[in-house]
């Protein structure tokens, strides 16, 4: 099988299961500890932790702290609703549905304009009573880098806190200004289940769960050193590996677009993470085509609405039909992506392109 979903998530990098795995010990190891005793086991296993957060931090802008949540959607939702702000929050029309719908059940919702490249114009007129903005840095279905640090230039001229859902960013290339930043482990090559939302110092949040007043009396519960520490690893190797990736990512896209010309871009070309291609052919059934492609794993839309029957909001956003959102589908590649791996699936899926008659 062919894997081509980065954005949904990615294979976990071998350095971050070794480091998980030191924490998975059985009965006769010393590493099953929880890591909020005090004896000894217990101090090794918050000393991985905070290991890891120091990995962790080194992807952030400079003086915030990190909180551990089981993912960016619990992280959105304690940054948004632990504000404990009232007024108009203002989102993006691709915002992921953890932002929009969250901040919709909180205050007062105001749907922020994109263009049909899927930028979002940071000069476009807010209500005068916002008190919180949120424009993720990329977007996970068409991958199109927005103008982050220009709309938290934005929020401060209003008085506004900036929220940055970073998940496709954070790892890839330098993380935007803002107050709050939500991430998560396994879009980077980390586990599923664990995630972070960073705080600018001086930003103040409330308990949104109660329980032993773990994480700065923020997130109560017992925290996984496996998952933790897996993240951290993961982090410090994205770290490392930045510049080599984002060369890797660049030579796949040049191949991608000589191996689907005719195919239509969907979001902005220039301003854009190069390892999501998102695009479109007129006339293609996907779901046929997804049949017939079974050893070629990639999405038909944002893997977070599969499934729901709804038409891809963010395709929506930037103009296209409804039979266009049909038309399209989702490539995402990376670290472990080899250029002959993209090579046969797109001769897997070109060949089945052809037994639609197109």
């Amino acid at each position: 099988m062919i894997y081509l979903d980065y954005q949904a998530s990615t294979p976990i990098a071998p350095e971050a299961r070794e480091a998980m795995l030191r924490w998975l010990g059985g009965s006769e190891s010393l590493s099953f500890g929880n890591p909020h005793s005090s004896h000894q086991m217990g101090r090794m296993a918050a000393a991985a932790i905070e290991l890891a957060r120091e990995q962790i931090l080194e992807l952030f802008p400079a003086g915030g702290k990190v909180i551990f949540t089981s993912g960016a959607t619990e992280a959105l939702n304690l940054a948004i609703r632990g504000v404990g702000l009232k007024g108009t929050f203002c989102f993006s029309a691709g915002e992921h549905s953890a932002v929009s719908d969250t901040m919709k059940s909180v205050g007062k919702g105001h749907l922020l304009k994109v263009d049909r490249s899927g930028l979002c114009d940071p000069d476009q007129e807010i209500p005068s009573d916002t008190s919180l903005v949120a424009v993720m840095q990329i977007n996970n279905e068409i991958g199109v880098i927005q103008p982050s640090n220009t709309w938290y230039s934005r929020a401060k001229e209003i008085g506004a806190l900036y929220i940055c859902d970073a998940v496709q960013a954070y790892g890839k290339l330098n993380i935007a200004n803002a107050d709050m930043i939500a991430v998560s482990a396994h879009k980077l090559h980390g586990p599923k289940g664990i995630g972070a939302l960073w705080i600018r110092d001086g930003v103040q949040l409330n308990e949104i769960q109660t329980g032993g007043g773990q994480e700065c009396g923020l997130r109560s519960g017992t925290m996984s050193p496996a998952l933790i520490a897996g993240f951290g690893a993961a982090a410090a190797l994205a770290k490392d590996c930045m510049e080599e990736d984002a060369l890797h990512v660049r030579r796949l896209w040049a191949r991608a677009r000589e191996l689907f010309s005719g195919w239509t871009i969907n979001g902005s070309v220039s301003e854009r993470w190069l390892g999501n291609i998102n695009m479109r052919l007129e006339g293609l059934d996907v779901a046929r085509l997804m049949s017939d492609c079974r050893d070629v794993m990639f999405s038909a839309g944002s893997a977070c609405a599969s499934g729901s029957g709804r038409p891809s909001h963010v395709l929506q956003s930037i103009g296209l039909s409804r039979e266009q959102i049909k038309n399209s589908i989702r490539l995402g590649y990376g670290r472990y992506t080899s250029l002959e791996d993209l090579e046969t699936a797109a001769l897997r899926i070109r060949a089945a392109v052809r037994e639609q008659g197109l």
